[in-house]
């Protein structure tokens, strides 16, 4: 499966959605960024605009891709996440189908309730390091095996 997750900065804080309006999901009440799967035939670049303007409304304009992170979880099919940090976009923030969008100060992120993998992630984002790689392989909600690479 191919995904694009995104992490939107405004004034050193990050947009963070808080996935809580769902049923059956996978997320449900933790906090991550915006972003969801490919469509047939469509680009990272594409599905990051696409799914960024289906949840918070807004049009990005300036974006950067640092990492492509792969889930492997319990034998399942694994997921390729296409990573994006975004510092420019138009528009006016809406109201998410799929839960709470809020501006979280870099700061306070690792006080949220995070995927245990995501916080690997995070941290070589926040160190606005070069592009890299990581694969997180999941048991069940448990991380087993973290590893990553900067390239």
């Amino acid at each position: 499966m191919l995904t694009t997750l995104c992490y939107i900065e405004r004034d050193g804080a990050y947009l963070m959605l808080l996935r809580n309006r769902k049923k059956n999901d996978i997320n449900h009440n933790k906090w991550i960024g915006v972003g969801g799967k490919f469509l047939e035939g469509e680009t990272p670049e594409e599905c990051l605009r696409r799914e960024v303007l289906e949840e918070t409304g807004l049009t990005l304009t300036n974006w950067r891709f640092r990492a492509v992170v792969t889930f492997q979880q319990d034998g399942g099919e694994a997921e390729y996440m296409h990573l994006f940090t975004a510092d420019g976009f138009e528009g006016t923030l809406k109201d998410c189908d799929e839960g709470e969008l809020r501006w979280i100060p870099k700061e306070g992120i690792y006080g949220l309730n995070l995927w245990e993998g995501d916080r690997v992630f995070l941290e070589l984002l926040l160190q606005e390091g070069p592009f890299f790689t990581a694969c997180l392989r999941y048991e069940g909600d448990k991380l087993v095996h973290a590893e990553s690479r900067v390239y």
